[in-house]
């Protein structure tokens, strides 16, 4: 079925359904978090800022040193950082939603999809997809089930943290891979059919806001789930 979707759905049927699964990754992050406004505004800042880069060509060429593409990579790394300590940590422990949390995640199933639509488009390497090293769908797919768990009181919180450990495990390891992937001097991977989508708009967002929402998310659940004393949630 998904092999015939491929010819059937063209490109700008492709980036509709990718903006799609980006607002949705921010609004279930904003109602997972108490809502909260100045933080939504900052991250729809970032995602017009990156979104520009992007569509000028600022990353076009990233054969120069340093690549153009560490302009996503540092300051995402940074603001994870920053998100997780001091002030911030006592933030989302107090207003942190588990159960629409781990919905988010769910948003990794279109994600993956449509690494396999450009995948066929030359726009991504093999290895970005699940035929080749990305196994990321899997932690797509579970987070409905421990959403569903959680609903029903059923999901406790051994069974929470190694859920969150390995499924950020998953989206570690192939952002590691993607990264490797893309036309630079650090590029180890994938000189057939590098990683070129995550350097155009609208795929920029997928590293400079998806994949950060969730490494974040990934990362502030397991806090959370650590302050908690109680081993039922």
């Amino acid at each position: 079925m998904i092999f015939v979707l491929t010819y059937l759905i063209n490109d700008n049927i492709m980036e509709f359904l990718f903006m799609a699964t980006v607002v949705a990754t921010v609004i279930l992050f904003y109602l997972a978090n108490g809502k909260p406004t100045k933080l939504i505004g900052l991250i729809l800042i970032w995602t017009v800022l990156q979104s520009f880069l992007a569509y000028t060509g600022f990353y076009y060429d990233n054969l120069r040193f340093p690549p153009p593409v560490t302009l996503i990579i540092a300051p995402t790394l940074a603001l994870i950082i920053y998100g997780l300590t001091g002030d911030r940590r006592k933030w989302f422990i107090k207003n942190r939603n588990i159960k629409i949390s781990t919905l988010l995640h769910s948003v990794r199933i279109p994600v993956e999809l449509i690494l396999f639509f450009i995948y066929k488009d030359a726009l991504v390497p093999q290895l970005m997809t699940f035929e080749g090293r990305n196994y990321d769908i899997l932690a797509g797919i579970t987070a409905l089930i421990m959403y569903l768990l959680l609903r029903k009181g059923k999901a406790n919180k051994r069974i929470m943290l190694l859920w969150n450990a390995v499924s950020l495990a998953l989206v570690t390891f192939i952002l590691i891979n993607a990264s490797l992937s893309i036309e630079s001097p650090f590029q180890l991977f994938a000189f057939d059919q590098p990683n070129r989508a995550v350097t155009m708009f609208p795929y920029i967002l997928l590293p400079s806001v998806i994949v950060a929402i969730v490494i974040y998310t990934h990362i502030s659940d397991i806090m959370y789930l650590c302050s908690k004393e109680d081993n039922i949630l």
